[in-house]
């Protein structure tokens, strides 16, 4: 699947060598702008101010972290993408950055008009059903929901609300969407058995797991998460090859030299193995994952197109910003 989602794809195509060269020679020298395009107390927010004080000390330059948001993400990486790709601005954006397609019109290339650099961390989600559900299994949602020609699914944003489609596409089911503000107004009507299911981090619901509120039936990681490890995976229990995670990426605008991106990269990833950096994720249930530049890129293809092509087969289309 082909994509296309802006206006400037071939950005900084003809940077002059002379410049380039200097580019390398003089990163940093100056302040570090760190865009977060999301509200502060996320994953993605507080990831950004764990690493910016150690990559300040390695870069000896400022690393101010500047919350832009709006549009679910859209307006700050908008304004990341119109900055010089030199080095001295980054981004941190999550899984919205890929799913953004699917919802928004958006005013660049999600892809071509950006550097990526690396992954910093991978949540799951957790596929809940109220405590009186008489499913207990993926496989007897699914056969309920047959029953049943349909399930209502709580559903917020972005992944959280493409993973039900995902699922009834690979299944067979139907749902409907009942949306919600947050994930946090939908926990009621979760319990109460208002609605069948929902798809949640696991950080956010695992008190009304631990508390029997509602049932755990999977995971949907690569591997199980850490703090359910006697719960599958959605892969593992039904569909082989299922996963919907949100993640976190640091991003940059086009056009950075490769020794740059390769100083940016290590120095990303050496604050990111820091044992206090890992151990304040795990408390927000996230894994900390890190990669190559070209790791980063090839999720982010990946994943814009299993989520926007999952968006078009439930008939969900782009509204213009």
């Amino acid at each position: 699947m082909t994509i296309a989602t802006g206006r400037r794809a071939v950005l900084f195509a003809t940077l002059a060598l002379p410049a380039v060269a200097r580019a390398q020679a003089g990163f940093p020298n100056r302040a570090i702008r760190m865009i977060v395009p999301y509200t502060p107390g996320g994953v993605s927010d507080i990831t950004a101010r764990l690493i910016a004080e150690p990559l300040a000390a390695a870069w000896g330059q400022p690393v101010p972290v500047e919350n832009r948001t709006g549009a679910d993400g859209v307006i700050g990486t908008d304004a990341l993408a119109r900055l010089p790709g030199d080095g001295h601005a980054l981004g941190l954006v999550s899984v919205a950055h890929a799913v953004n397609p699917a919802f928004h019109r958006v005013p660049f290339d999600t892809i071509k008009d950006f550097t990526f650099i690396t992954q910093t961390t991978a949540t799951p989600l957790a596929l809940c059903v109220p405590k009186s559900s008489p499913a207990s299994t993926p496989a007897e949602l699914v056969a309920l929901a047959k029953k049943e020609r349909g399930l209502p699914v709580a559903t917020t944003g972005g992944v959280v609300r493409l993973a039900p489609q995902l699922l009834a596409q690979q299944t067979g089911i139907e749902v409907t969407d009942v949306n919600y503000r947050g994930s946090t107004a939908a926990h009621p009507d979760l319990i109460s058995g208002r609605v069948a299911f929902m798809f949640d981090t696991v950080a956010a619901i695992l008190p009304h797991i631990q508390s029997g509120a509602v049932k755990c039936l999977a995971t949907t990681g690569a591997t199980r998460a850490p703090q359910l490890p006697d719960v599958p995976t959605l892969a593992e229990a039904l569909l082989p090859g299922f996963e919907a995670s949100t993640w976190g990426m640091v991003i940059a605008p086009a056009g950075l030299p490769p020794a740059v991106v390769a100083k940016i990269n290590a120095d990303v990833i050496a604050a990111m193995n820091r044992p206090a950096v890992v151990e304040r994720h795990t408390t927000l249930g996230a894994a900390t994952v890190t990669s190559t530049p070209e790791q980063a890129r090839a999720l982010m293809e990946r994943e814009m197109e299993k989520w926007v092509g999952a968006a078009r087969k439930a008939g969900i289309q782009p509204a213009a910003q």
